[in-house]
């Protein structure tokens, strides 16, 4: 049964257009009716029907306002207004509203039934297409492979959101689990015979590497810049030599089986997924060296280019890491950072002169890292002597300390300072109330316009910080200022009403009632009584 709320501000009219169907046999349910457009919108908040059919006269909101208002919150909701002859134009009007059909009056019987008949089969239709979740996911897993792909392309190239890595490995069921990984890059040389198709020779051995350089069968491999692309999980650093091995031996076999030249780049292993770029890059920088080396071998960029204990890229992704979990990491994470960089830093024991370096390039980093936030350096605990203190330090675990606490205390002012934020723009926001509440058209875009951030950054702010919505915060404020001008002030409603932003004194009257219980006129009597 799709559901069905009626709103005409004539009692009798919803009667009779209640009786007019048989609404269960149409496949409908009528859940409620509205006076008002008010009352209707306040109800669809509430329930949420699938039909709203509404006159378009009524008083407080008519029905084009109303139509607009659920077009923009609800725009599956579909909307039917019925008017007078004399509203035909208004009606058609109603249709870039959102209106989905319109009536006149008098409703023929006939002509309601076969609307809701129609309405029915549009309702169906659309219900059908959001709850096709087998078409979904027929749909979902025909993407998956080229998903996959996207994916393993991003993360060899360091475009990977570290803390979103594990929500795609589970989405696109891949499995890398380590401990340690490997990049290698095929290059297939394209054949000098014009008879042969080279896309279908680089397909043939990508089947190929898919079947044989499985180390097994722990890899990816997917299509990369024209190349071939394959990332490794090795148990142990010991078997990258076996790997390299059984690469040099692949390349013999591809030469011997499809008379075609590859060539393979291998990478450093590295211990962590959101590291497998650096493979990614190492492995890339070996293919170049081809020229020097030959074609048709495996090419191990750590054989070629012995690598530095504690190179400047491995200093500067250790302490990046730290700087991305002082700012959206919790504790654990940023624990985890500093002991990752301490421990590197204990394995390549670099001698004095390059642990001076070291020190400097982490102090300068953590400078530039406080300025871009607008921290300032002594609260964060930076003094001038601080370069001094860590050249001083006397042991691993000393060092670990000191970084473990400022590092700590920086996540701390980060996350403070966010709060500040956000409470400093809804203060503003309430001081723009306080100012401007008289005004008929204040809205909550126009006040994110003056803040200068979206409406629905703000709206989950403000309800955050206040509990309540920022249209339910004004209505109160406005509310409350009417109250203390009937006490203070002998003034008329609906001067009272304009004065707090309220074009309509009907409205306001309205609004009022609902608040207090009794009308404005009888609020000020009360009033007056009790100080009697």
């Amino acid at each position: 049964m799709y559901s069905v709320l009626m709103v005409d501000d004539e009692e009798e009219v919803l009667a009779v257009i209640r009786k007019k169907l048989d609404w269960e046999e149409l496949g409908f349910t009528v859940v409620g009716t509205a006076a008002n457009g008010v009352e209707a919108l306040d109800f669809v908040t509430k329930n949420t029907p699938d039909v709203v059919l509404t006159d378009i006269r009524m008083p407080y909101m008519d029905g084009l306002e109303l139509s607009r208002r659920i077009h923009e919150l609800y725009p599956d909701i579909c909307i039917i207004i019925f008017s007078g002859f004399d509203d035909f134009e208004l009606a058609k009007k109603a249709i870039a509203l959102g209106v989905k059909d319109y009536l006149l009056k008098p409703i023929d019987t006939g002509e309601l039934k076969t609307l809701f008949e129609k309405t029915k089969e549009n309702l169906d239709e659309e219900r059908e297409k959001r709850n096709s979740i087998e078409r979904l996911e027929r749909y979902y897993n025909d993407s998956l492979p080229a998903l996959k792909e996207s994916f393993l392309i991003a993360l060899v190239e360091g475009e990977a959101r570290e803390e979103n890595i594990p929500r795609y490995l589970k989405e696109y069921d891949i499995r890398l689990t380590g401990p340690y990984y490997l990049v290698s890059v095929i290059h297939v040389s394209l054949p000098e015979k014009e008879d042969v198709d080279g896309r279908l020779l680089a397909v043939s051995i990508r089947k190929l590497v898919e079947e044989r350089l499985t180390h097994e069968g722990r890899h990816l491999v997917f299509s990369y810049r024209d190349d071939i692309v394959s990332i490794v999980q090795l148990d142990s650093m010991d078997d990258v030599a076996g790997y390299t091995d059984e690469c040099d031996r692949f390349s013999m076999q591809v030469k011997y089986m499809k008379d075609a030249v590859i060539t393979i780049g291998i990478g450093r292993a590295v211990d962590s997924i959101h590291s497998i770029s650096n493979s990614y890059k190492g492995a890339r920088e070996a293919l170049t060296s081809r020229v020097i080396y030959g074609r048709g071998t495996a090419i191990n960029i750590a054989e070629i280019e012995p690598e530095d204990n504690f190179d400047d890229a491995r200093a500067i992704e250790k302490f990046e890491r730290i700087l991305r979990q002082i700012k959206v990491g919790g504790p654990d994470d940023l624990k985890h950072a500093v002991d990752d960089y301490i421990t590197a830093l204990v394995e390549c024991r670099p001698d004095p002169g390059r642990f001076r370096i070291l020190m400097m390039e982490l102090l300068t980093g953590f400078y530039r890292f406080l300025g871009h936030n607008e921290i300032d350096r002594y609260e964060a605990g930076l003094g001038d002597d601080q370069y001094a203190a860590l050249l001083e330090t006397d042991s691993a675990d000393a060092l670990r300390g000191w970084l473990g606490d400022f590092t700590g205390h920086l996540q701390e002012l980060m996350q403070t300072q966010r709060s500040n934020t956000s409470k400093s723009f809804v203060e503003k926001a309430k001081d723009y109330v306080r100012e401007n509440y008289s005004d008929d058209k204040l809205s909550v875009n126009q006040v994110c316009r003056e803040l200068g951030v979206s409406a629905a950054y703000f709206s989950t702010v403000f309800k955050k910080e206040t509990g309540q919505t920022f249209i339910a915060y004004l209505t109160d404020f406005r509310m409350q200022e009417a109250v203390r001008m009937m006490i203070e002030q002998d003034e008329k409603t609906y001067i009272i009403a304009e004065k707090v932003g309220y074009a309509d004194p009907n409205y306001f009257s309205y609004v009022f009632k609902k608040q207090f219980g009794v009308s404005p006129t009888k609020y000020k009597k009360q009033e007056k009584g009790a100080d009697a």
